[in-house]
């Protein structure tokens, strides 16, 4: 799939499991508005974390951040036990396969991706929010990905040039509150 245009049939007819989701398939998941569609990377990682506080501190000071979709690589049992301390109400799927991943276009990133000097950098960052890495659950060399669906459509992505990388959170509250205002639901 490429970073904007419509999502694939074979994932949103696919059953998917994990964390507070409606039973079916992915298209059940994402109704017809907005929904930010957050590939985490594995659970032991910093930044990982960051990224859950950070959303779910967004999506709780500013009403236009529409209700988001996380993707996780381990089983819904690891899900429900990592992510209840972070927001346990939020919507996750389990995807231990990579599959949800690789169809997104989310490849595996090299040393510089993962461990480069601009990871480094990022580390103080995430520890001065109060970050740390943890034990490893899952592929450490995959990386993240944050998509924004409308329905079947992803209009709105962020590349990652390293797994540290921070999309513009606020960019995704514009986006919704601006296609609401122009009658999109």
């Amino acid at each position: 799939m490429n970073a904007v245009g419509d999502i694939p049939e074979t994932l949103l007819t696919r059953t998917v499991v994990g964390v507070n989701l409606s039973p079916g398939r992915l298209a059940d998941q994402l109704g017809s508005g907005m929904t930010p569609l957050v590939f985490l990377r594995h659970f032991g990682c910093m930044f990982c974390r960051e990224t859950l506080a950070d959303m779910r501190a967004i999506s709780e000071s500013d009403t236009r951040f529409p209700a988001p979709l996380f993707f996780y690589q381990g089983s819904p049992m690891e899900g429900k036990a990592f992510l209840r301390r972070y927001w346990p109400d939020l919507r996750a799927v389990a995807d231990p396969s990579a599959d949800f991943y690789r169809g997104f276009g989310l490849k595996r990133g090299g040393p510089l991706k993962t461990l480069g000097p601009a990871v480094w950098a990022a580390k103080s960052r995430a520890n001065a929010k109060g970050h740390r890495n943890g034990r490893i659950s899952g592929d450490i060399w995959r990386m993240p990905g944050v998509f924004l669906a409308r329905a079947r459509q992803v209009v709105w992505a962020h590349e990652y040039r390293h797994v540290a990388d921070h999309p513009d959170y606020q960019q995704i509250c514009e986006i919704a509150s601006s296609e609401k205002s122009a009658g999109i639901p």
